[in-house]
């Protein structure tokens, strides 16, 4: 798992750049000995962005960018010289990618489309030069401003696939081979429990060139919402899917309580998760005759829609298609005046849980982060807050 390039979270720690102090400086020519106060400003700090961009689809990129700085502002200098502005950082994530800080666990920010700007940590504004305090009665100012500090933070950024339809199931009951059924993907498939190890995307093409993204996520075993398994770590990629399909095989022994295992897990995970359209497959059925089906029905949940399928041999897909794309397009399942980001309710991090994740990963993975400021000079870090552009 730590050498997979499926990176679905990472943390790192930012800083942005403190602002140049103002000159202090007092003209002094031939033919002009009071010349007065010329001392210039002092440049405005590096500001760090977050930006979304549709051409990555992990954080394998920033799995390795452990430390992410942003200029310093320049000093101001003599004739009115402004200090030199510092370089603003942009981190180019994912879209989908939600952001909290690594030491209090409270949600930041959330970048969900390309092009998106958040600005995460500001830069410090720079000192103004004693050209700017002049006055009649103070015509030569000894004294300028120093620069605003600088702001840090570590932040835990988190990947959540945006996905339409996300597959839920026990391992081994055919999620993988349902999707490259239905798509191009082309997911590892074999006779062993959690041969899926990270989650994977399909588009499903629909009639008249319509298609639809399907999730296929690692098995939910029993207790997985309490970290047994690989479901904890993957368990958010569905928080987000319009349509959840459950899958169960057939040959099950009691398919009815397997489905409410998984419906349980869910809701021990995120309540939320249980007002999302559901939909219920019945696998593997290339094993099962057509009066077994038809006593099975009378044993399934009536709650939601139920489809007979088999990957291996076509049959039902066709039907889980249309089943699918009703459901995605139905009145009751559309997204409503959801136009802005403050319309989205977010839940904090359980901090608890991810350490548990990167122990799991890395048993000697270090959560402290070593700073080491060449050019500090004492200033003092101060709050922050975010804000888009």
């Amino acid at each position: 798992m730590a050498d997979s390039n499926f990176v679905d979270y990472v943390k790192i720690y930012c800083r942005s750049g403190k602002g140049g102090r103002g000159s202090m400086h007092l003209r002094h020519v031939k033919y002009q000995p009071n010349g007065g106060p010329d001392g210039g400003d002092g440049g405005r700090g590096g500001s760090v962005y977050l930006r979304g961009n549709h051409n990555y689809w992990t954080l394998l990129h920033l799995k390795y960018q452990r430390h992410v700085y942003a200029e310093h502002g320049g000093n101001g200098g003599r004739d009115k010289c402004h200090g030199t502005d510092g370089k603003d950082v942009y981190i180019d994530v994912p879209c989908g990618t939600v952001v909290y800080n690594a030491e209090t666990g409270k949600y930041v920010c959330d970048v969900t489309y390309d092009g998106q700007e958040v600005l995460l940590l500001k830069g410090g504004r720079g000192g103004l030069g004693n050209f700017q305090f002049r006055t009649s009665t103070n015509q030569a100012p000894r004294y300028a401003q120093p620069g605003e500090p600088m702001q840090e933070m570590t932040i835990i950024l988190e990947l959540k696939l945006l996905a339409d339809v996300g597959l839920v199931g026990f391992p081994n009951a055919g999620k993988s081979t349902l999707v490259s059924a239905v798509s191009n993907a082309r997911p590892k498939i074999a006779n062993y429990p959690f041969t899926t190890m990270e989650p994977s995307l399909g588009i499903v093409g629909y009639h008249d060139n319509k298609s639809f993204v399907m999730a296929d996520i690692p098995g939910i075993i029993e207790g997985a919402a309490e970290g047994k398994g690989l479901g904890l770590r993957f368990l958010r990629h569905i928080e987000r899917n319009s349509l959840l399909l459950f899958m169960i095989p057939g040959d099950t022994d009691d398919i009815k309580k397997d489905y409410d295992i998984l419906f349980n897990e869910l809701k021990q995970f995120n309540p939320e998760l249980l007002d999302k359209h559901r939909v219920l497959a019945i696998t593997k059925c290339d094993l099962l005759d057509d009066e077994l089906i038809e006593m099975l029905k009378e044993t399934l949940p009536d709650d939601l829609p139920v489809v007979f399928i088999s990957a291996v041999t076509g049959q039902g897909l066709n039907e889980l298609k249309d089943v699918l794309w009703n459901e995605l397009n139905s009145e009751s399942n559309k997204l409503q005046n959801i136009t802005a980001e403050d319309t989205l309710v977010h839940r904090d991090k359980d901090m608890s849980r991810f350490y548990e994740e990167v122990r799991e990963e890395d048993p000697e993975a270090d959560d402290d982060f070593e700073y080491v400021d060449e050019d500090d000079d004492g200033d003092e870090l101060e709050d922050f807050e975010y804000e888009e552009v």
